[in-house]
């Protein structure tokens, strides 16, 4: 169902791989919504994924960029603002990768060229695209400028390695690019911290699946989907939320005011019985 609620709006979107990506499912409901957008990827990406098909769908263009390189994000607005026929009114940040993470490498010994690499894809990219757009003057006054985070940023989880570390990142330059872009410009930045989503990216995470479980079974509403992330992304790209910015904005089912639900608890003792071949506990009734 549309509600108009980015009529005449432009955007642009970062990351939309295939029909799994978050991006993706983002640029399709700005559309239905009534924006018009870029879409943008990195060359390999382009080649690899079916960002094309998404183009020819929403009648718009894909531009490449290495979101690492400024002379690319500058031709990436440049070209945006005149394929749109104007300045950007919104940006989807939905970049990262973490080369640690696909190698196996343990946060302990990581390899720190690899980090360097997982920090300026994941991270610093962001206040690339930032900083550029500023210099530019390519975003209308109350634009809006929203990044995908994770909860790993703030609490550890085993698996998700230097990925946190960018993530973490990524929430401090919204905060801080925030209050600059906010005063000069009425720009608002925000990240959104989705529940784990089975996306190309996510799903390289090691123990996913199971990280998958935990969160449906730990969150009251259950984990957010891809599509319901997009639905989030839309108010915030919308006049609905002008003065929302600078925040870390939670969209994971209540999952990151958790400690311990009864599903994820009655699981666990299900697992602890099995391993020590020991009855159910007569006191189980307790956590009714």
């Amino acid at each position: 169902m549309s509600f108009n609620l980015l009529k005449g709006k432009r955007g642009i979107i970062f990351g939309a791989l295939n029909p799994d990506s978050i991006a993706w499912k983002v640029a399709e409901r700005a559309f239905e919504e009534g924006a018009t957008v870029t879409l943008t990827n990195t060359p390999v990406a382009l080649r690899m994924g079916e960002t094309k098909k998404l183009a020819e769908k929403l009648n718009t263009e894909v531009i490449g960029a290495d979101a690492t390189n400024v002379e690319d994000l500058n031709n990436l607005f440049t070209q945006s603002m005149e394929v749109l026929g104007g300045k950007i009114d919104f940006v989807l940040h939905s970049i990262g990768m973490s080369p640690n993470v696909r190698k196996e490498r343990h946060y302990s010994d990581l390899d720190y060229n690899y980090l360097d690499k997982t920090l300026d894809v994941s991270a610093v990219s962001f206040h690339k695209v930032l900083q550029t757009a500023r210099k530019l003057d390519a975003i209308n006054e109350w634009g809006s400028v929203v990044a995908l985070s994770y909860v790993a940023a703030q609490r550890t989880f085993y698996g998700y390695n230097d990925m946190a570390d960018a993530k973490a990142l990524l929430e401090s330059i919204a905060r801080s690019f925030g209050y600059i872009y906010g005063r000069e410009r009425n720009v608002r930045i925000n990240t959104v911290s989705q529940s784990p989503t089975v996306t190309t990216a996510g799903s390289g995470v090691k123990g996913f699946d199971r990280l998958l479980d935990f969160a449906e079974r730990m969150s009251p509403l259950g984990n957010a989907t891809a599509d319901e992330c997009a639905d989030y992304c839309i108010t915030l790209f919308s006049d609905l939320t002008k003065k929302v910015t600078m925040q870390n904005l939670f969209n994971d089912g209540g999952f990151s005011n958790m400690g311990m639900s009864l599903r994820a608890l009655q699981q666990y003792e299900k697992g602890l019985h099995q391993d020590c071949n020991c009855g159910p506990d007569p006191d189980d009734h307790m956590f009714d």
